[in-house]
Order: structure tokens, then sequence, then C-alpha cells
């Protein structure tokens, strides 16, 4: 806290990739900023940290992108997994400042490379990160500190004090002693309510104690809840989250990315009763992976099996963890804790149902089984070649929709008119686009563009 003005131009709450846009477009502009980061320097960055690629728009290749991914397309792609509920302006403005953001991040210190084999097949829609979302945070931070701006560390932000259509200051814990700080602009980009459990489960029941949350352990939703009870406008369905299939050995909290199990295309995937619940090959897997975890979650104790032969197990990449293996499929149920006969009968219904058919892992092939009552519809290959493997998998949380409305300009609302100081990005106001479901790589869009925006429109204000 050495040198810093008694009144900052913008002070940003967040240290995650919206917080970081923010701050370095903001201090491009002139401006003097602080970012009050809750984590501890080693684990900075947020849910940044874990990310792998950032969905963006393009006119022809680019950098590591291949083809071509037009608006229409990429607005499709948003439009089957929300089935319809998004801010369309607001979805449009990110996917069309996307295509610009990826020449700016290059410029910013983040660097890229071809998409990873046996992840999600994204080589035309995602860019994926060079040593992934750790390096991007370390740049921007790099980036941010070249530019002048001030970085606090386990810095908790317990109350952003609104007087009418204004903000005057915050009120914060840093490395735990109390402090005030003043600034004529504020964006929050604190992330959602994920790491509270108890909101949690408030929200979805005593199931949510059985969830484990992928990302920072510093997601606490105070800040949310601090404007949300000051009248900011709320948007999105506290039950609504970006949550997906995670390894059930992993810890939790901020397992992160290497704990997603991307198996279940070529799985068959049952529940504790040893029954198939869902249709696994439903469709491409960046479209379909983040409705497992609301999927794993419906069924008894908040759990799933994913079931693997020889033929499937290279196909995608594992999770940290290595499979359990044995080399009958009933070995394999009891190594799970499950009935081995009934596990046995579901595989040998599944089996007989498969047909013969072209196979082909990274699209839709329409190899599928025939008379079940929950078809397989692309993928469906018998589980018929020894050894077998098996992953548990339970609902990992990514991050929460419930957040605040914002406009274009990214600036936050309230039923009175616009806050005339605050604008938010990222994973707080991600619900204004994401009412429901996730697209790969979309979350570290949204923080992009808006973070950019909201430095942008905060820098203009205090100038």
């Amino acid at each position: 806290m050495k040198n810093w003005p008694e009144v900052f131009d913008l002070a940003v709450v967040g240290g995650g990739n919206a917080a970081l846009c923010a701050a370095i477009t903001a201090a491009e502009a002139g401006a003097s900023v602080l970012i009050l980061e809750g984590a501890p320097v080693a684990y900075r960055g947020g849910n940044s940290r874990h990310t792998r690629n950032f969905r963006c728009m393009h006119h022809g290749p680019m950098a590591p992108l291949i083809d071509s991914y037009e608006e229409e397309e990429y607005f499709h792609d948003l439009m089957l997994v929300t089935k319809g509920k998004t801010d369309e302006g607001l979805a449009r403005l990110a996917i069309r400042s996307s295509e610009e953001c990826l020449p700016w991040m290059q410029a910013h210190g983040v660097r890229f490379q071809p998409s990873l084999s046996g992840t999600l097949s994204l080589g035309r829609t995602n860019a994926f990160f060079l040593g992934g979302g750790k390096a991007l945070v370390n740049a921007y931070y790099n980036t941010a500190t070249d530019l002048g701006v001030h970085i606090a560390y386990e810095a908790q932000v317990t109350h952003v004090h609104r007087e009418g259509d204004r903000i005057t200051h915050l009120e914060a814990e840093i490395a735990g002693r109390p402090v005030t700080v003043a600034a004529r602009a504020f964006v929050l980009a604190s992330g959602g309510f994920q790491a509270d459990i108890d909101w949690l489960a408030r929200a979805w029941g005593p199931a949510a104690r059985n969830f484990l949350i992928r990302g920072t352990p510093y997601n606490r939703g105070v800040v949310l809840r601090d404007m949300l009870d000051q009248g900011a406008a709320s948007v999105g369905d506290p039950t609504q989250c970006h949550a997906v299939a995670i390894d059930g050995r992993a810890p939790k909290y901020d397992g992160g990315i290497v704990t997603r199990l991307d198996c279940v295309p070529f799985s068959v995937v049952l529940n504790r009763e040893g029954e198939r619940f869902y249709n696994e090959g439903e469709d491409t897997w960046p479209k379909r992976y983040a409705i497992w975890g609301r999927l794993v979650a419906a069924q008894p104790d908040q759990v799933g099996y994913a079931l693997i032969d020889a033929k499937s197990i290279d196909l995608f990449m594992p999770s940290v963890f290595p499979p359990i293996k044995a080399d009958t499929i009933e070995d394999l149920a009891v190594r799970m804790g499950l009935d081995p006969a009934r596990v046995a009968a579901t595989v040998a219904s599944f089996n007989a149902a498969c047909r013969p058919g072209r196979f082909h892992p990274t699209e839709l092939d329409g190899l599928a089984t025939e008379g079940l009552a929950i078809p397989k519809t692309n993928w469906a290959r018998p589980l018929d070649t020894p050894p077998y493997y098996s992953y548990q998998l339970r609902p990992g949380v990514t991050f929460t929709y419930l957040g605040l409305k914002v406009d274009a300009r990214a600036q936050v609302h309230s039923a009175e008119g616009p806050i005339r100081n605050l604008w938010a990005a990222g994973e707080i106001m991600a619900g204004s686009i994401l009412g429901q479901g996730y697209l790969a790589g979309f979350g570290m869009t949204i923080g992009t563009v808006f973070g950019r925006i909201a430095g942008k429109e905060a820098a203009a204000h205090v100038a």
C-alpha cells in the first residue's frame, strides 16, 4: 500500500481475465488503476488459471485458427446450448468483438498454439493458449505491472459503498487489515458465488453439498450479494451454472481443467443403480460437455460412472487420475462399488443394440443404437474389448450464472437507472448472455470483451 494515490481513477475488484483486461485497457488510456485480487499471489487469476482456450469469430485463418467461424454459426452454436436464453444484443456484441480481441491478446503477451488433440476438437473455433490459462494470467499481470497498475493480493472486498447513482468507495481487508479504497470509477470482476456451498445449497437444495468446485475457492459471491442487497439489477437463475462432469477423486476446490472427463462420447455412462440415464452421443462434445454436470447432479448421490473399453481409451484427454481397470465388466463393476449383475446386464443390452457403421471420433458419425429406451445416437460401439476402464463422475461447478445485469457499455444498473461510475465484467455478469448451458471457451470471450469495454468506459468516465 506504499505510494498509493489518495484516490485512484479506477479500482478493479477481482484478479482474473476480465479484471486484468479492464485494468490494462484503462491504464493504457492514462488512468491510475488498482487491482484488488482476493487470492494470495500464488493463486492469483481466479478461474482464468484453469482455462485453455478462447472462442473466437474469424473470417479466415487467423493465428492458430483454421478455416473460418462466422457470426451466424457462432450465434447458432450459442443458441443451441442456451436454448434461446440469452440477451441477443449482448451475445452478438461478444461474438463480433471476439475477432479483434485475439490480436489484442497477442499484443499483451498471450501466446497461442494449435488445438490440443484429444480435447474438444476445436481447431476451427477456439484458440488455445500456449502454457494454458496460467500463462495468460501471468502475461497480463506482467503487462499490468509494466503499465504502473497497483496490485493488492489477499484483498477481500467486504462492501461497495453506494450513494444514489454512484459508488463512493470500497471497504476491504488486505492481508487481514481493514482498508478503505477511494476511486472515481469501479469495475466489478469478482466472479460468481460457487465457492459458497451454503449459497449453492439454498439454490439447489441439499444435493449441492456433494458438488465439487472446479475453480478458485475465493469466488464466494460477497461483492455480488452486497450489490444485490443494495438494489443493483440482477440477471440469471441461481440454479444455472457452468457445470461439467469431473473425476470424482478431484479435490473439493480448485481441481481445475485436469480433472474434467472428456470420455463420455466414447463411454456407456451409468448411475449408482447401474442404469444408463442419457444419450452419451447426442452431439459433438464441445456442444454437450457442459450439460453433464447437471445430468450427474440429478442422479442418486450425485454420482455417475463412465465405462470404456480398450479400443476407446486413447480417444480423449484423460483425467489427471488413472482410470479403474479390470479384465471383465463384472470385475469393473465390483471395483466401482456397483452391482456386477446389473451392470453386466445393462452393458449386454447396450452391446446388442449397437449397429454396424462408420466410426469417426471427431465428428457426428450416426453410429447409433437401435431399440433402447435411451438411445446413443453417435459413436455407439459395443464394449467388447478388454481390458475395461471406468471413471467416477461428479458434478464440477465452474461458475454460477446469477449476476449483475449490464448494458452494452458493461454498465451496472439499478431500478432507478445506471450507476454512473460502476461497470461489471466476466463471470459476475455472464448470466446476461448465458441463461443456461455453456459453449467451450465462451467464458473467456465474455470476460475479454466486457473487460475491455468496462476498462475503456471507466477510463473515459474519469477523463
